[in-house]
């Protein structure tokens, strides 16, 4: 893990608030050479992600479906339309579009960065691929955002263990955004599972630093202080997932002494 021109924004939260990208970038078109068509197209697109963004599909659809009628060829719609399949977890759907808009604009940053996390998320076995995706998409010189793809692949190779190879995606992360929360996570999360207890108390208090706290980050704060044997720090994060999270599958972890 995980961040539409004009300040609409599409956030997909998973996994340690990994995300795929917003899908239309601003910068990477320049208005003033589209088509009447494509500036229609681009509208309706922009309009389909912000109903997205707020759960709300069928208008996005709808929306989607009136920016490809204006323009066929519009990728951004076409990436659009992937994550909502993949929301609706329509997974064939989702990667038709994915695959489209990549075959219309295979330069299109945004596109790769979701086609990989849609990679990472359901097609595991082609997780090479995924992480491929993720490094095409840092080829483009005008994307603002390349922590992302970073972040997304940390994330992904995190999943299946290989905690150098993550710790290498998130500090590069670090590296461009020293105070990304993502990849502050993220390096806490490998530091835990590498038994550097340390480093992802530390790493783990730069995240609660810099973003609010969710289930999963006070989840793993509860874990590493009840390994270091710091109870106070422990009962405090565990008072915090109880009081805001109590319905979270972390708080039921909690009560049924599930711990790593």
């Amino acid at each position: 893990m995980r961040r539409v021109s004009a300040g609409l924004f599409v956030a997909l939260l998973m996994l340690m608030g990994g995300c795929a990208q917003q899908p239309v970038q601003e910068g990477l078109v320049s208005e003033q050479f589209l088509s009447i068509e494509q500036q229609s197209a681009k509208i309706h697109t922009e309009l389909a992600a912000e109903y997205y963004s707020r759960g709300q599909f069928v208008v996005a659809l709808e929306e989607v479906t009136e920016a490809l009628r204006s323009d066929s060829k519009y990728a951004p719609a076409y990436n659009v339309l992937g994550l909502i399949y993949m929301d609706l977890r329509e997974d064939r759907l989702a990667q038709k579009n994915f695959e489209q808009a990549l075959k219309i604009a295979p330069n299109d940053p945004e596109a790769h960065n979701n086609y990989g996390w849609f990679l990472c998320q359901r097609r595991p076995e082609r997780m090479e691929q995924a992480v491929k995706h993720f490094m095409e998409a840092l080829k483009n010189p005008l994307y603002s955002t390349p922590e992302k793809p970073y972040n997304n692949a940390g994330i992904c190779v995190l999943s299946r263990g290989d905690y150098k190879s993550a710790e290498e995606f998130f500090q590069k992360a670090l590296a461009l955004r020293p105070a990304d929360s993502q990849a502050l996570i993220g390096m806490a999360e490998v530091n835990f599972r590498s038994g550097n207890l340390a480093a992802a108390k530390a790493n783990l208090s730069r995240h609660m630093q810099v973003s609010v706290p969710t289930a999963e980050s006070l989840w793993l704060g509860i874990q590493i202080e009840r390994k270091t044997g710091d109870r106070h720090a422990e009962a405090s994060y565990t008072m915090q997932l109880q009081k805001r999270f109590p319905d979270s599958k972390e708080a039921a972890a909690l009560r049924d002494g599930r711990f790593e």
